[in-house]
């Protein structure tokens, strides 16, 4: 038997150990794919498809689009609707006619022989046919006294306007009537002298005189003028 030298080195008599080679980046590209494709699936699937949603949520939706719709159109009707009541409301103005055409400014109001004379006289052949001055309520139409066969008209705002001396009244108590409408015919019943048409105007129940406030509302009952109605026409 050989005798070993303390000098001789020492050897490894066991199974070499094969080092192992390191991944290739191929393989590493590759199962990074793999992992990330899987991710992605898993995600997808929490994600519900168009197919999968009950018909209820659909309807739902739908319904819910429908009403936002409806909300805006009904939102935009209303806003032309205000624009339009506003456009209008801005073309409309109150409309102050003459009782009649063709007559003569006689009488203003005033003192007249020795008495207050509380209207004008608008003298015009007998059976002339006179019309409302503005729209109104007819709270009398008949017999007045000295006016003879009148008609009386309430306003909206407050005033009133009284015919007087008619040879007929069109008109019955209670009725609405529009401006331009006829109340009657001229005449010259009760204290009257001569045919005409006798117009007051009274405020707060005190009779104003009717040329300015006529002319206060775009009537010229003097020069036979009605700039209001005439703007209104043209418009």
């Amino acid at each position: 038997m050989r005798q070993r030298l303390s000098s001789e080195p020492d050897r490894y008599r066991g199974r070499r150990r094969v080092p192992t080679p390191p991944r290739s980046r191929y393989a590493a590209v590759v199962t990074t794919a793999f992992v990330g494709a899987g991710i992605v699936a898993l995600g997808a699937s929490a994600l519900p498809d168009a197919k999968d949603v009950s018909p209820t949520v659909l309807d739902e939706l739908k319904q819910a689009s429908v009403t936002s719709q409806d909300a805006a159109a009904r939102a935009d009707n209303a806003d032309r609707a205000s624009r339009d009541s506003r456009s209008e409301d801005s073309a409309e103005k109150e409309v102050w006619l003459l009782p009649l055409q063709g007559y003569d400014f006689n009488s203003p109001y005033g003192v007249r022989w020795g008495k207050m004379h509380t209207g004008v006289d608008l003298v015009a052949p007998e059976g002339t046919p006179y019309v409302a001055i503005h729209d109104g309520l007819v709270t009398k139409a008949g017999w007045f006294g000295g006016y003879g066969n009148a008609v009386i008209i309430q306003h909206a705002d407050g005033s009133e306007a009284i015919y007087g001396h008619s040879s007929a009244v069109s008109v019955k108590e209670g009725q609405q009537v529009k401006a331009g409408d006829q109340l009657g015919l001229v005449g010259q019943t009760g204290h009257a002298y001569g045919t005409h048409l006798h117009l007051e105007i009274h405020v707060k129940g005190q009779p104003e005189d009717p040329v300015p406030f006529l002319q206060e509302r775009g009537v010229d009952i003097k020069l036979q003028v009605e700039a209001i109605y005439s703007e209104v026409a043209a418009s």
